[in-house]
């Protein structure tokens, strides 16, 4: 599904990615974990289109997708739930669900992707006319979600889903991301709760000063001396 070949990325002068590849499979849960500052967002940003590689390829289901404008990859059906949520705070949490799906098929079933949505999240249905700006961070972290799945995508990327929320609410997020994947969707996942996501994840791959360290099943990262010592505090 997501193919990202030898990439490397800057910011201005200064590289923060160097050389990284990996891959999303149809269906798969793929996370990336790190420490703050790796460079796990600024790989998000990339593949979202947000920021060009310096070298490298990104291929969504084998079409080239690093030098299309951003907005196209919508209806190429790539979503980013972002990290900090990003809403139009002004905007009700219908209106902002509905800016998830302005384009081709997701407009269309629109209305349908509204209920499945408010199915998953009831508080979002209970809210739906409340300014968004006045929810709380767990609220506005489920209509961020919620929005992505608006677009209809087959490839959802999460970026930091989880900070600030409570234990309860951090359990119901990762539920949500493994029903949209039994669903059909394949979920490209970053995350700072190693211990959540590697037990979630079918694969994972570890990000250490912008370059993958290692990879492999998110099982046997759980039992890895190395990521056992350096990110779940064994």
């Amino acid at each position: 599904m997501l193919d990202v070949r030898n990439i490397d990325v800057a910011y201005g002068d200064v590289q923060v990615i160097w050389d990284v590849s990996f891959r999303v499979g149809q269906g798969e849960i793929v996370a990336m974990i790190g420490a703050n500052g790796a460079g796990k967002s600024t790989i998000m940003r990339t593949v979202s289109g947000v920021l060009r590689p310096g070298k490298g390829q990104i291929l969504l289901a084998g079409e080239a997708i690093h030098n299309v404008e951003p907005y196209t990859l919508i209806e190429k059906g790539l979503a980013h739930v972002p990290e900090a949520r990003r809403l139009f705070p002004e905007m009700s949490v219908e209106e902002n669900l509905d800016m998830g799906s302005l384009r081709g098929r997701a407009r269309k079933e629109r209305a349908r992707t509204k209920d499945r949505v408010f199915s998953i999240f009831p508080r979002l249905a209970e809210r739906r006319r409340q300014a968004s700006g006045t929810l709380s961070g767990g609220e506005q972290q489920m209509l961020a979600i919620g929005r992505g799945l608006m677009a209809l995508p087959r490839l959802i990327m999460f970026d930091e889903p989880s900070p600030g929320l409570a234990p309860i609410l951090v359990q119901d997020i990762f539920g949500v991301i493994r029903t949209v994947r039994d669903e059909g969707m394949t979920v490209l996942i970053v995350e700072q709760n190693v211990r959540q996501t590697l037990a979630l994840c079918d694969r994972a791959y570890v990000l250490e000063n912008g370059r993958i360290t290692q990879e492999g099943a998110g099982a046997d990262l759980l039992r890895d001396p190395h990521v056992k010592a350096a990110y779940l505090g064994v």
